[in-house]
């Protein structure tokens, strides 16, 4: 199932259609968390779409699950470029190198960070993802987001710096820059009014002036400036208010949930401008179990706190929270799909770790719910059932179609693996066949169907080694089942046959090449004893009949043999 989402989100990404490809990769990764190729598809699918954050926790989850793969480091410097930390990027992609020298992505990608250090613009940083948020935010550039080549120029140097000096000329981007470096720059009316000013009377030797020179007149002290009465109320509220939250912070961990209520209450009468006050609130809620009252409050403190334009790390934990809430709420699967969205909010609001694992936690849970309310062995049986009836009459994909339903009615029942495991053989699709094999013993290890089917697709994949010791494994526990005994049978044929190496040249090529990309294969040859040990029986006859009397040695000398890679003379 993970294979499969991974080929959608392939195939949309390969279509140019990356939020697409997005959920695909999501669904693959909460079917295989551990596989490193579906974290960097993700992250390169997020950085086609310009989420570069979003890319950049991937690609660094990449590279914690698969540290010497050199791709995991090409995408994190990829992520790290488009974040303009060129100095990380360069990094990433150092590192990346030293594992594979000749990759070429690493080489050109390690260029341009070089290349963007080299020549970046010392206002770089203030073109960054909050270049936006700051100019609306400030009255005097607000009016220009709505002019349309204002736009135009800040996007432009906002994807290169470099190109500020293209548009100093331009007021209205001199006003932009001061106001994103916090820095006021001269105004075209004030240098008019500067030239206007005439110039100071030179001085003379009169004595009057000249005595005030020498004893000027003290300047006059600063008059303090007159706070009104309505503004210094509200500034006393706001201290009132976030005294009362300390003091509901204190009762919150002394675990006294009633006096911390009254607390964040007061304070939210007070100012109305922090919605700390009613996350807080919510979160003690949330530990009393009154989970209603939980999710009042953080929908008053994303509302408010959009109208307020509040961080949006803060409009994220009301969020999360109220998710959490939903959660706890849950009786049935379909209660699962309102927390889920909030908690999909929650992540495009800030990506948190912790959100993220209530997402993936709360979507595992509402998959197991599915199931369990899936769960009916009568519809099962009846299912399996017809799928016997299809593959009797070797309509084997919808044998397939009917074994699957029968697994989600009882996902439990080792002969609906053992029969789905033989619809797959019919139609050539061995990996998951053996799969389904493989599940079959697992759910019963006395069923012998199970270790024939396995035997038998290992046996067709020209693994007779294996299929051998599964045929073995089989008859301890059923010894007088025919069907293992010609397994092992023809087993012993073909490895005999390997032993004297009655192959083909194009026979023997292809079982070598199948061969070195066993992972037991390549272990055994990789293994300095192993390879000492064939050298020996190359040149060493007595060391080799010593190694003869080691089982281990000999067991390993065999699957070489099976494999075709050693030939016995």
């Amino acid at each position: 199932m993970a294979d499969e989402a991974k080929a959608k989100g392939n195939a949309a990404f390969s279509a140019g259609n990356f939020s697409d490809a997005v959920p695909h990769f999501t669904d693959a990764i909460n079917l295989a968390p551990t596989n490193h190729v579906l974290y960097s598809n993700r992250s390169a699918a997020y950085a086609s779409l310009n989420q570069f954050s979003e890319a950049l926790s991937d690609a660094e989850k990449t590279v914690e699950l698969k540290p010497d793969w050199g791709k995991g480091y090409s995408r994190l410097g990829a992520a790290h470029m488009g974040l303009r930390r060129y100095a990380d990027a360069a990094s990433a992609y150092r590192k990346g190198l030293q594992i594979d020298p000749a990759n070429d992505a690493l080489k050109s990608g390690l260029a341009d960070a070089e290349a963007a250090l080299g020549t970046t613009s010392p206002f770089g940083e203030a073109f960054g993802p909050e270049m936006w948020v700051r100019l609306a935010s400030d009255p005097s550039t607000r009016e220009y987001l709505q002019q349309p080549d204002f736009v135009k120029m800040m996007q432009d140097v906002q994807k290169s710096p470099n190109n500020l000096n293209l548009y100093l000329k331009d007021q209205r981007v001199m006003q932009a820059l001061g106001v994103l470096l916090n820095l006021k720059f001269q105004g075209r009316e004030e240098d008019s009014q500067e030239r206007k000013r005439p110039a100071a009377e030179p001085e003379g030797d009169d004595p009057v002036k000249v005595e005030k020179k020498m004893h000027p007149d003290p300047e006059p002290e600063p008059e303090p400036m007159e706070i009104s009465e309505e503004d210094r109320e509200k500034k006393e509220r706001k201290a009132e208010a976030q005294k009362e939250k300390e003091a509901g912070n204190a009762a919150y961990k002394k675990k006294d949930f009633e006096t911390a209520i009254h607390c964040y209450s007061k304070a939210v009468e007070l100012d109305d401008e922090d919605i700390s006050f009613l996350t807080n609130r919510a979160a003690v809620y949330l530990e009393m179990g009154k989970y209603e009252d939980c999710i009042k409050d953080c929908d008053k403190a994303v509302e408010r706190g959009r109208e307020l334009r509040s961080d949006f790390k803060m409009i994220a934990r009301a969020l999360t929270r109220k998710g959490t809430a939903l959660v706890k709420m849950a009786k049935c699967s379909k209660d699962y799909e309102p927390a889920i969205e909030t908690f999909h909010k929650a992540l495009t609001e800030h990506r948190n770790p912790d959100t993220l694992k209530k997402l993936n936690d709360a979507e595992k849970a509402k998959k197991d719910l599915e199931q369990q309310e899936y769960y009916d062995p009568k519809l099962a049986d009846e299912e399996r059932e017809k799928g016997n009836q299809y593959f009797k009459e070797q309509k084997y994909p919808e044998a397939v179609k009917h074994y699957t339903e029968a697994l989600k009615r009882n996902p439990n029942d080792p002969k609906a693996y053992s029969n789905r495991a033989a619809s797959y053989t019919k139609l050539g699709a061995m990996p998951e066949g053996l799969k389904d094999a493989e599940k079959c013993i697992e759910l019963d290890p006395t069923f012998s169907k199970g270790y024939t089917r396995k035997g038998a697709i290992q046996f067709f994949m020209k693994e007779y080694d294996k299929a051998l010791e599964t045929y073995q494994e089989g008859l301890k526990h059923d010894p007088n089942n025919q069907e293992l005994l010609d397994g092992i049978r023809r087993c012993v044929q073909q490895i005999n046959k390997a032993s004297r190496g009655d192959f083909s040249p194009d026979e023997l090529k292809e079982r070598q090449a199948k061969a070195m990309q066993d992972p037991e294969i390549q272990n055994i040859l990789t293994d300095p004893v192993m390879r000492q040990v064939l050298t020996d029986f190359q040149e060493n006859p007595k060391a080799a009949q010593d190694h003869m009397k080691n089982p281990l040695v000999m067991n390993k000398i065999q699957k070489l043999v099976s494999a075709g890679i050693v030939q016995v003379k």
